[in-house]
C-alpha cells in the first residue's frame, strides 16, 4: 500500500478539518452540562408508568415562566429516564451571569414548579434527589483536567523520546516525539468537533466530566496505532537502511512497508473496539452515551491520523536525510579493563 503517493491529499485535508474544528470550538456556543456551569439536576421516582416525552413538554413551560427583570433565565431543559429504574432526571441550565443569591432563589422556585407539574402527571412522582453545584466546582473541574491533561502530554513525549532513541542516524528522536503530539492534537481537536456537531442532532450529548475523562482516556489509546506503526519503521530501518544493493530500501519504502505490514492489525484494532462501544452506545444508559460517542469519534480519528497524518510527517520531516544504523560498540573481551 503506497500510502505515501497521496500524502499531501491527506494532509491538506487534515488541516482544513483541522482549522475548522479549532474556529468551532473558539466561536460555536457548547452544549456545556449541569457540571461544567454550575446548575441543577433533579431527580425524581416513581410507581406507575410515566410517559417521559409528555413530561419534558410539561416542563418545558418553565423556560418562559422562571424570569429575573422580566426576562427568561433558563436556557434549557431536558429530562430523560434512567435505564433499569422507575425514575427520570429532569436537568435545567439557567443563566449564570445573574448573581449566586438571586440565581439560588430563582432555582428553587422551578424546583418547586416542577414538582408540581410532575406531581399532576402522577401522584407516586416523589423527588429523590435534588442536585445544585455551583459555577465554581467546573473552574476546579477545568483547571484539574487542564492540569492532568498537560501531565499526560509530557509523559507521553518522554515516553517516546526515550523508546525512539538511538534508532538510525540522522533520523532525529525528537521528530517522533514531535510528530506524536502533533497527531494527539489533531485527534482530540476535530474528535471535539464531531462531538459538538452530533450535538445539533442529539441535545442529550453535552460537555460534561464524562466527556473530559474521554479526552484522558483517549490519550492513551489515539497514540496506541502511532508507536505500532513507528516500531514497526524503527524496526525495518535497522533491517533495511544500511544494506547495498538489491536488498537496501529508502525511507520512502521503509515507511510504506511499514504502514502495509501494521495496517490490518490497526483496522481490526480499532474496529473491534468500535463495535463494543457501539453496543454500549445502544445499550446503555442515555446519560453515559456522550461518553461512549466522543470515545467512538477518538478510536476512528485516531486510526486515520496513525496511519494518513503520522507516517507522511515523519518522511516528510527526515526524507532528505541520509540513513545509517548507529554502530554498536563491541568489546574484545583480551582489552585490559583497569577499574
Amino acid at each position: 500500500m503506497n500510502v505515501l503517493k497521496n500524502r499531501f491529499i491527506y494532509l491538506w485535508v487534515s488541516f482544513f478539518f483541522l482549522v475548522l474544528s479549532i474556529f468551532m470550538l473558539i466561536f460555536w456556543k457548547l452544549n456545556l452540562a449541569i457540571d461544567m456551569t454550575g446548575w441543577i439536576n433533579i431527580e425524581y421516582t416513581y410507581e406507575n408508568n410515566v410517559d417521559i416525552d409528555k413530561l419534558r413538554s410539561e416542563l418545558d413551560i418553565l423556560k418562559s415562566e422562571i424570569k429575573f427583570k422580566d426576562k427568561e433565565v433558563i436556557n434549557n431543559i431536558w429530562v430523560y429516564g434512567i435505564t433499569w429504574e422507575k425514575a427520570f432526571s429532569l436537568v435545567a441550565w439557567f443563566d449564570s451571569s445573574i448573581d449566586e443569591v438571586t440565581l439560588n432563589t430563582l432555582k428553587l422556585e422551578f424546583k418547586s414548579k416542577a414538582l408540581n407539574i410532575v406531581k399532576q402527571s402522577d401522584k407516586t412522582i416523589i423527588e429523590s434527589k435534588y442536585t445544585n453545584i455551583w459555577k465554581s466546582f467546573w473552574d476546579y473541574i477545568k483547571k484539574t483536567a487542564f492540569f492532568t491533561l498537560f501531565m499526560a502530554i509530557i509523559a507521553i513525549t518522554i515516553y517516546v523520546t526515550y523508546a525512539f532513541s538511538w534508532v538510525v542516524s540522522w533520523i532525529s528522536v525528537i521528530s517522533f516525539a514531535i510528530i506524536t503530539l502533533v497527531t494527539l492534537f489533531h485527534d482530540i481537536i476535530i474528535s471535539a468537533w464531531l462531538y459538538i456537531i452530533s450535538w445539533y442532532i442529539f441535545n442529550e450529548f453535552q460537555i460534561d466530566t464524562f466527556f473530559v475523562t474521554a479526552l484522558l482516556t483517549i490519550l492513551g489509546y489515539s497514540i496506541n496505532d502511532t508507536i505500532v506503526i513507528f516500531d514497526r519503521t524503527r524496526d525495518n530501518l535497522k533491517k533495511f537502511a544500511w544494506k547495498t544493493a538489491k536488498d537496501s530500501k529508502d525511507l520512502y519504502e521503509i515507511i510504506n512497508l511499514s504502514i502495509t505490514e501494521t495496517l490490518r492489525r490497526s483496522i481490526y484494532t480499532s474496529l473491534t473496539l468500535v463495535f463494543v462501544l457501539l453496543t454500549i452506545f445502544l445499550f446503555w444508559p442515555e446519560n453515559l452515551r456522550g461518553f461512549i460517542l466522543a470515545m467512538m469519534f477518538w478510536a476512528i480519528v485516531g486510526t486515520y491520523s496513525s496511519i494518513f497524518i503520522a507516517s507522511p510527517l515523519l518522511y516528510e520531516i527526515n526524507k532528505n536525510k541520509k540513513l545509517s544504523v548507529y554502530k554498536k560498540v563491541v568489546i574484545d573481551p583480551n582489552d585490559k579493563i583497569v577499574v
